[in-house]
């Protein structure tokens, strides 16, 4: 089985298959003047369909994912964007933390792990 990466740079892929399975890399908001948890949310959630559909996947086929929030007190927020993007037939396992994020303009961080459409 090959390893394809997708989007790799000096440090990091921004995604990684393996087989049928799909591991991306914790992705954050790509503007985050002025906003709000829900549209940081909205952006990453964005961003990993785009990522998906390059690994040949989608959020139907998510098993995991891991939200990280700069503040647990805005769980409800993030909450508003995953719910309307989740595949309500499908969803995956979760989990959410609070934690320090890498700058503090990023308020939200999700990895997720899928399995590949074959």
């Amino acid at each position: 089985m090959d390893i394809q990466r997708i989007e790799p740079s000096k440090r990091m892929s921004q995604a990684v298959t393996f087989g049928d399975m799909v591991y991306l890399a914790g992705q954050v908001a790509s503007d985050t003047v002025g906003t709000g948890v829900t549209i940081q949310t909205q952006q990453i959630l964005s961003e990993i369909d785009r990522l998906l559909a390059a690994a040949g996947s989608d959020k139907a086929r998510i098993l995991s994912a891991t939200v990280y929030l700069a503040d647990i007190a805005t769980f409800a927020e993030m909450n508003a964007a995953w719910d309307a993007w989740v595949s309500p037939e499908n969803p995956p396992a979760r989990a959410t933390v609070e934690a320090k994020l890498a700058a503090p303009e990023y308020l939200v961080e999700i990895v997720v792990v899928a399995a590949r459409s074959r």
